[in-house]
């Protein structure tokens, strides 16, 4: 089985912990990291933007990684978010196994 890691961004930590839970208790993810106190710095319309923002890890299979960004994508507040589906290429077994689990035990 393969795994992916999606990162994302949210405007709030409000907002990423809705995205999370959405996430796993729909079986998208098995687990959902939060990190608030993030500052990005990005040209958006032309302009250069700085925006405090909140970064999020979700631990999911590559067979559910599209599934999840969708509903990443749809319950987000932005026009354009920030997704990346980045191929796990090694970890501890066991952990892997428990994403597994985690993901199907909900399909």
């Amino acid at each position: 089985m393969e795994f992916r890691l999606i990162y994302t961004t949210a405007a709030s930590a409000e907002e990423a912990r809705r995205i999370g839970r959405r996430l796993v208790e729909n079986g998208l993810a098995a687990c959902v990291n939060i990190f608030p106190g993030m500052n990005s710095l990005y040209q958006w319309e032309g302009k250069l933007q700085e925006d405090a923002e909140v970064a999020m890890i979700c631990k999911t299979t590559a067979d559910r990684a599209a599934q999840a960004m969708d509903a990443v994508r749809e319950a987000h507040s932005y026009d354009c978010p920030c997704m990346l589906s980045i191929p796990v290429v090694d970890g501890n077994p066991a952990f892997l196994d428990w994403i597994a689990e985690q993901v199907r035990a909900t399909e």
